[in-house]
C-alpha cells in the first residue's frame, strides 16, 4: 500500500507572538504559494490564534495551533492541547518535566526544539539549548532546525552576507551530536525525529535600511517535515489534523531541505513476509527481509542501522537484505552545484 505524502511545516511565528512580524494572513498566502500541505504554529507561551478561528482549513493549507514553551532554555513545541501550558517562575527552564507533564495531563504531546542551539556571538545571537536531558514522556525532538543551522554560517561579514543571499548553500545539515543522541534515545524508546523552521520573519537594520531577514515566502522553501498517511486529507478539519498527529506520533514522517529539489515521493520501507513496514513501524524478524529506499531523483543515500553506517549509494533506489534486528533509517544527499548537499532524513524502523 503506498502512503500518502503530505509536506508541513513545525516551528514557526506569526505576529501573535512578541517576536513574530508577519501576520497569519501574511503566512498562509506564502504557504499556499509553496505548495506547502500544513503549517503547525507555534506561537510563545499561548494560543490566541486558535482564539481567534485560525486553526482548521484556510484555503488549501491546513493550519494546526500549538505553543512553543519558551522560557531562557529548554523550549518545548507542545502541541493537541486546549490550554496554554506555562513554565510559571521557571524562568531559565531548570525542570522542563513539569511543563512536559502538564502538557500530557492535557493528552497533548510535544516535541524538545532545537536541542543543540548555539547561536553566533559575532552576531549577538543568544544560545537556547535543551539542558536537561534526564527528562522522559515527549514524543520527540528537533533533529534539523533551520535557524541553528544557517546561524552557524555566520562567523564573518562577508560570509554572512553570502549566507543571507544563498541560505541553502549554506546549510549543513543536522548536526552530528544531534543525530548521535537521536540514534542512542531511539535504542531506549522510539524518539520522533521531525524538521524545524523556527522563522520569526525577522526585521532587521543595515546601514540605515530596514529589511525582513526571511519573509515566508521564501522561508518555507527551507526545512519542512513530511507525514506518510494512509488515508487522504478530506476537508474536515478535525479529521485530518488527526492524521498529521498520528503520523507524527507514529514517526510515519520524514524531514528535508526541499529547496534544490523537492523530496516528496520519498519511501523507505522494509518488506517481510509479504508486509511492507514504513517508518515509525516495528516488527519481529523470523526470516530475511527487503529493505528499500528510493527517491524522486538519483542520490547520495546512506543507511545507518543502530547509529552506524550499513550501506553508502549513489542511486535513485537501493535494496538491500535485512538479516539481524537494529534500528534503520536512511539519510540522502543531492548533488547540486558539484557538492553533495543534505535532502532527506527518515525516521527509523524497528526491528526486533
Amino acid at each position: 500500500m503506498k502512503l500518502l505524502d503530505y509536506r508541513g511545516i513545525i516551528h514557526l511565528h506569526s505576529s501573535f507572538s512578541y517576536d513574530g512580524h508577519a501576520s497569519m494572513k501574511e503566512i498562509v498566502s506564502a504557504a499556499q504559494k509553496n505548495g506547502i500541505d500544513f503549517l503547525m504554529l507555534t506561537d510563545h507561551d499561548h494560543l490566541q490564534a486558535r482564539n481567534e478561528g485560525w486553526e482548521g482549513w484556510q484555503g488549501r493549507t491546513l493550519v494546526i495551533v500549538g505553543e512553543e514553551i519558551a522560557p531562557r532554555f529548554s523550549h518545548y513545541l507542545a502541541f493537541r492541547t486546549e490550554r496554554p501550558v506555562s513554565y510559571g517562575t521557571d524562568h531559565e527552564g531548570r525542570k522542563p518535566q513539569k511543563y512536559i507533564d502538564a502538557v500530557n495531563e492535557q493528552g497533548g504531546f510535544g516535541f524538545i526544539a532545537h536541542p543543540d542551539h548555539e547561536g553566533t556571538e559575532m552576531f549577538h545571537v543568544k544560545h537556547y539549548p535543551w539542558t536537561d536531558w534526564k527528562v522522559n514522556a515527549y514524543a520527540g525532538i528537533g533533529i534539523w532546525d533551520f535557524m541553528t543551522d544557517w546561524q552557524k554560517s555566520l562567523n564573518g561579514y562577508f560570509t554572512a552576507f553570502l549566507s543571507f543571499l544563498f541560505p541553502a548553500f549554506f546549510l549543513k545539515g543536522p548536526p552530528r551530536i544531534t543525530l548521535e543522541r537521536w540514534d542512542t534515545l531511539n535504542q531506549i524508546r522510539k524518539t520522533v525525529g521531525i524538521g524545524e523552521l523556527d522563522n520569526h520573519a525577522s526585521t532587521k537594520r543595515v546601514f540605515g535600511i530596514s529589511f525582513v531577514a526571511f519573509p515566508f515566502n521564501r522561508a518555507l522553501k527551507f526545512i519542512s517535515t513530511h507525514i506518510l498517511a494512509r488515508d487522504p486529507f478530506n476537508g474536515d478539519s478535525k479529521h485530518d489534523i488527526d492524521q498529521v498527529f498520528h503520523s507524527l506520533l507514529n514517526g510515519c514522517c520524514y524531514f528535508s531541505l526541499d529547496y534544490f529539489h523537492r523530496a516528496k515521493g520519498f519511501q523507505f520501507l522494509i518488506e517481510h513476509e509479504k508486509q511492507d513496514f514504513y517508518m515509525g513501524d516495528s516488527f519481529h524478524l523470523s526470516r530475511n527481509a527487503q529493505l528499500t529506499a528510493s527517491r524522486p531523483m538519483p542520490a547520495k543515500i546512506r543507511i545507518i542501522r543502530n547509529g552506524r553506517e550499513l550501506l553508502n549509494s549513489i542511486s535513485a533506489q537501493v535494496s538491500i537484505p535485512v538479516e539481524e534486528p537494529g534500528i534503520y533509517r536512511a539519510e540522502a544527499y543531492l548533488k547540486s552545484y558539484g557538492k553533495y548537499r543534505p535532502w532527506i532524513f527518515s525516521n527509523p524502523i524497528f526491528v526486533t
